[in-house]
């Protein structure tokens, strides 16, 4: 006899019950983080008093800089405000504290739970990805409404066409596809070093600083620019923002969308990889 609840899977053919049980999983995993933030008000309103300071700090810290001058590395005041104020926004983007869930790779190592990723329906690549986007889902949230209201306040402008801004989008996703290969990296690495703090402490400081989180990497010398060129952590924000103000022309657009996809092609081949590798290395005793 059958439920409720299991009769509409059980009357579906078995690929539309398959992929509806997948849509279900998936939603239930992705929600699982941003849940935990929504349901903390402490969390959220440290977020938004957060995201308030940092944007005022940096206006008034660019506006300052521009005091004298009109242009610099290529840039005006206007431009260098508006990137600015976009890098604070893309913050919440670039992945949420997961040790408050308590689901991060490192504490499952630590435990020695992370076995329960490979015994569970959901392969641990996909529930790893879910988890991404569901992060993701919740920062973009953040970010479009700090940008609707910065926009509305006059605190940044708007993008300098309609190309740019619909370039930018784009870029804006591979970069934070190539964001999300290099964390995915750098938790697997942790498969054989036990421990990756370290690694991630390097990892976040060279992302900032060389995606132009902290500065716009204009204003580098050219040795650091053409450095930064043979590295992915460029193409994840200063890219984007730079086509978003006009200091990439929409002309060499395509150059650098190629680029950021060879990227995010690379990384994945080898986070794959290391997927089958850290697999291997995972033993469940007793059963």
């Amino acid at each position: 006899m059958t439920s409720p609840e299991t009769a509409p899977y059980e009357r579906a053919p078995a690929s539309v019950a398959h992929r509806v049980g997948r849509s279900s999983r998936a939603w239930r995993t992705a929600r699982i983080t941003p849940l935990a933030e929504v349901l903390a008000p402490g969390r959220v309103a440290a977020t938004l008093i957060r995201l308030g300071v940092q944007i005022l700090l940096v206006v008034c810290l660019w506006r300052a800089l521009y005091a004298n001058t009109t242009s610099s590395a290529g840039l005006d005041r206007e431009q260098a405000v508006t990137f600015a104020v976009l890098a604070v926004l893309t913050v919440p983007l670039r992945g949420l504290d997961r040790n408050n869930a308590r689901d991060s790779v490192i504490l499952h190592l630590y435990l020695g739970t992370i076995v329960f990723w490979f015994l569970r329906p959901v392969p641990p690549a996909r529930y790893y990805l879910y988890r991404a986007l569901g992060d993701q889902l919740y920062g973009l949230a953040w970010a479009l409404t700090g940008y609707g209201g910065c926009l509305a306040l006059g605190v940044l402008a708007p993008p300098v066409s309609a190309g740019a801004g619909a370039v930018c989008a784009v870029s804006l996703l591979l970069g934070q596809s190539v964001l999300y290969q290099l964390t995915l990296i750098v938790d697997l690495l942790c498969f054989w070093t036990l421990r990756d703090m370290g690694a991630l402490q390097i990892l976040n400081f060279l992302r900032n600083l060389l995606s132009g989180a902290y500065a716009p990497l204009w204003y580098f010398p050219g040795w650091f620019q053409s450095l930064s060129v043979l590295l992915p952590f460029q193409s994840t924000l200063n890219t984007p923002l730079s086509l978003y103000i006009g200091r990439i022309p929409l002309s060499a657009a395509p150059a650098q969308l190629a680029a950021q996809a060879l990227w995010v092609a690379g990384l994945a081949l080898l986070s794959r990889w290391l997927w089958r590798k850290a697999s291997q290395r995972v033993v469940s005793q007793g059963g």
